[in-house]
């Protein structure tokens, strides 16, 4: 003898025509879910890879000053290698030929002077002497801080800037100056054998009434933390809504109402929009 079983849901269907997400959402879905995980990864190697650079530029920061590199190895000058390592150098400024880079630093708004300073191994460097307020960006009034004689310069190497400041480039036919492009400033200048980088010197190398120096900046972003949890927040919440898409119906109890095979309230129940019949043999 057979057992009528029927299914009651809610309106609109049954459980066995219950909707399914079609495929193609799916597998965008847990395509969705991996790509998250990925980046999450990703930003914690990033961190890692952000703090040994910190840990590495604090060392060359605070390293007792070493003579900047020789000529023969500029080319091979790079920003993993060498940038904000603690350089020293000698020489004569060429005041005549100084170039003013706008610049806001904790001082205000000014410029930075940068002045090219003759070796007597025939090359130049540019040495980023340090900041002047807009009043005094005329050379005439700070002339009793440009030392004529030789000089020992100490400060962080830094690299060329050629792509110009945030949202502005170099004008050198109007010497107007947004960054500290080396290769710009030395044909501006008319300079030659010249460092691909520049100095920006210490405040210990300043001289009386001259730019204000030690003001560089050595401060690397690091929200990668953030990042890798806010990735992996969101794809926790998508694995939540692939759980509750495709195994919430686990958790759902159905109305199973037992009825004689035949009887006209099983009929009436089987026929309903919102009804089915499972037939289990005994």
């Amino acid at each position: 003898m057979n057992k009528t079983w029927t299914v009651t849901g809610k309106a609109g269907g049954t459980r066995g025509n219950a909707a399914r997400p079609s495929l193609w959402l799916t597998v965008l879905s847990l395509a969705a879910f991996v790509a998250l995980i990925a980046l999450g990864v990703w930003q914690i190697e990033r961190r890692a890879w952000k703090l040994a650079l910190i840990d590495r530029v604090e060392q060359r920061v605070h390293a007792p000053a070493q003579p900047i590199p020789a000529p023969a190895a500029w080319p091979m000058v790079s920003t993993a290698n060498d940038e904000y390592r603690h350089v020293s150098v000698a020489g004569r400024f060429l005041h005549d030929r100084e170039t003013l880079v706008q610049a806001v630093t904790e001082e205000g708004p000014g410029y930075w002077v940068l002045t090219p300073l003759q070796r007597d191994d025939g090359t130049q460097v540019l040495v980023n002497r340090g900041f002047v307020p807009s009043e005094r960006r005329d050379a005439s009034t700070r002339r009793d801080g440009n030392p004529d004689g030789k000089v020992e310069i100490t400060g962080l190497l830094r690299m060329t800037e050629p792509k110009g400041g945030f949202l502005r480039n170099n004008v050198p036919q109007h010497n107007r100056w947004y960054s500290r492009d080396v290769a710009a400033i030395a044909a501006a200048r008319g300079l030659h054998e010249v460092a691909p980088f520049f100095i920006d010197a210490d405040a210990g190398s300043q001289s009386a009434g001259g730019p204000i120096g030690g003001l560089t900046v050595v401060r690397f972003p690091n929200n990668h933390l953030i990042y890798a949890l806010t990735w992996f927040a969101l794809a926790l919440m998508l694995a939540g809504k692939l759980f509750v898409t495709f195994g919430g119906g686990l958790f759902r109890r159905g109305r199973f109402v037992q009825e004689p095979a035949g009887g006209s309230d099983a009929a009436a129940r089987r026929t309903g929009s919102d009804a089915g019949t499972i037939v289990e043999p005994t």
